[in-house]
């Protein structure tokens, strides 16, 4: 049977392996989603994300600091989802929103076979999902410049249009920091901020989505107008 003792295996991480986090682990672990975790893959401001195993693959877990998290910042992002609009103000329910928001988000893009993870599991603020790679994770963008970036912004733009169209999502943090090359072709990871397209705030996020990622390219010698763009994801 395998057992938890991940305070003991990552000394390092400080503030993540709580009895609340634990247990949480532990029940998702009890469902097959995933074996046992392996090692620490990369910290962020709010959240650490771990790869485990799963049989002979690997899978990514990814565990939201409770106690570290912008709970404003996320109630002022997640209150104009209509499917959050009424939200309270108490930290435990907004994390736990967002995570679940997550969840939901990623389940609509794959069913709209955006090329996203594929969502594995999720409970309290802890999701786990398909890990993109090979032995290790892909590379995001911003460390691994496309070889064709003509074609790479075609298809990045393509996948764009695809969450409007056919999921009714936004991302609402796209970003080289969040776009994965693998094998020449992009992968949108990171749906916590990701809205529906009738949120008040959606056309101010894919403005903002257009923006960061025509940044990137600009640097790679490609200039596209931000306005065509728009128009051409949305009409």
């Amino acid at each position: 049977m395998v057992t938890l003792k991940y305070q003991e295996r990552f000394k390092t991480i400080k503030g993540v392996f709580d009895e609340f986090t634990n247990r949480t682990l532990f029940d998702i672990q009890k469902k097959n989603v995933f074996d046992e975790l392996l090692s620490p893959f990369s910290i962020g401001k709010e959240s650490n994300v771990f790869l485990a195993s799963k049989g002979n693959a690997k899978v990514i877990v990814k565990i939201y600091r409770v106690q570290n998290c912008d709970f404003k910042r996320m109630h002022d992002y997640i209150k104009q989802d209509p499917r959050y609009e009424f939200i309270k103000k108490k930290s435990r329910q907004i994390i736990f929103a967002w995570v679940q928001r997550e969840y939901k988000n990623l389940l609509k893009a794959e069913k709209a076979k955006v090329n996203v993870p594929k969502i594995l599991g999720w409970k309290n603020h802890i999701i786990v999902e398909e890990m993109i790679g090979d032995e290790m994770p892909a590379s995001k963008l911003k460390d691994s410049p496309p070889a064709y970036p003509f074609q790479f912004l075609e298809d990045v733009l393509g996948e764009m249009k695809k969450l409007y169209k056919e999921a009714g999502l936004i991302h609402g943090d796209l970003s080289p920091f969040n776009i994965l090359n693998y094998q020449e072709k992009p992968v949108f990871i990171d749906f916590s901020q990701a809205t529906l397209v009738k949120s008040r705030n959606a056309a101010e996020l894919l403005n903002r989505d257009i923006k960061n990622v025509l940044n990137f390219f600009k640097k790679l010698g490609i200039e596209e107008n931000a306005e065509k763009v728009f128009k051409k994801i949305t009409e």
